[in-house]
């Protein structure tokens, strides 16, 4: 319907309702009179045509996107600040500003003597980019300072797919009363949070253990469990419905493990290349692997992990022109992890 509606389909269209005794030629008055009013109607219908795109989720973008979504209860997740840990030569005091490349850091609490949470004045992942020493922006001297763990990730603004995805599943599989899609979706809502496993009746009737992963798919500091623990169902009022979760939930919160794999493989390099060379590409390519199972860990019983994904992804590598008998773990197989486990590197060696 919209597709026919063109200007040479429009124009055409109004001059056959024109008596046939009248000059339609183009130049003529009549067909340069109504030349730009169907030029007009056929940009309206191709707005048109953009328009009823945005109105149904699978296709509509952005704002448009946010507010369909939203008429379900699901938000779009604004841009977060990281959390980061600070370690100081001597103390220094709250509010204490600091910088390293393009991000900037100020203390907000204190956790030893020299030891404090900062907060990236950044929004977004880019808070979680950088470690290292750090400058002092308020010129106090005799202080050095480095920018160290990871304690709350901070992530950019909710993309359309992701938000497309959770709206969609929550039609799929509805969230109401502490269900196990409620604690799902209300978690991953959270700062911080990528994914979480529910474990209903872990230790007997009304209790509900919560397994996250944070936003970067690592296991999450003890301050984001905790800061978790806070917002569903607090220590000190557990099952009394403060938080999150319902009246009457005993509600743990604990972080996945991390699996530590050792990689060892025959590597048969090209002239000019050594095991030295290459080795930080194959630890670099076997870390994105990791990190790709880790983003699945929330979706998945358990992960696998497979040598010829390993090996495919080891030959990409320049200078790298044959690989065999990957082993991990000193095992010549693939490694099933727990349901509650993800992977960590560990040693890579070449035999």
């Amino acid at each position: 319907m919209w597709e026919d509606m063109t200007f040479e389909n429009i124009l055409n269209d109004m001059l056959e309702r024109v008596p046939n005794d009248t000059d339609k030629r183009p130049g003529s008055v009549i067909y340069d009179a109504l030349a730009p009013a169907a030029y007009k109607l056929a940009e309206a219908y191709f707005l048109l045509r953009n328009y009823v795109d945005l109105f149904f989720a699978d296709t509509a973008v952005g704002e448009f996107l946010s507010r369909r979504t939203a008429e379900l209860g699901i938000v779009r997740r604004p841009a977060t600040k990281a959390i980061r840990k600070i370690i100081t030569n001597v103390p220094v005091d709250v509010g204490t500003r600091w910088g390293l490349e393009d991000t900037t850091y100020v203390i907000i609490e204190k956790i030893t003597d020299t030891e404090y949470k900062a907060e990236c004045e950044q929004l977004g992942s880019i808070g979680n980019a950088y470690s290292g020493t750090l400058d002092n922006i308020d010129n106090i001297s005799g202080v050095t300072a480095e920018l160290t763990d990871i304690l709350i990730p901070g992530e950019d603004e909710e993309t359309d797919e992701s938000l497309r995805q959770r709206y969609f599943e929550s039609l799929v599989s509805q969230a109401y009363g502490g269900n196990i899609a409620d604690y799902k979706q209300k978690i991953t809502d959270l700062p911080g949070v990528g994914g979480v496993k529910v474990e209903p009746v872990w230790n007997g009737g009304g209790t509900v253990k919560l397994i996250i992963i944070d936003s970067n798919y690592n296991k999450p500091s003890s301050t984001l469990i905790d800061e978790v623990q806070t917002a569903v169902d607090p220590v000190l009022n557990q099952g009394e419905g403060y938080g999150i979760a319902p009246i009457g939930h005993v509600v743990t919160v604990v972080g996945v493990d991390e699996a530590v794999i050792d990689v060892e493989s025959e590597i048969t390099l090209q002239t000019g290349y050594t095991w030295e060379g290459v080795k930080p590409a194959v630890e670099a390519a076997i870390n994105d692997y990791f990190k790709e199972l880790r983003s699945e860990w929330a979706e998945s019983n358990s992960l696998v992990i497979r040598i010829s994904q390993i090996e495919v992804r080891i030959l990409d590598i320049a200078g790298i022109v044959d690989v065999q008998n990957t082993k991990l773990n000193d095992q010549q197989q693939n490694i099933e992890l727990g349901p509650y486990e993800i992977p960590v590197l560990g040693e890579v060696t070449s035999a």
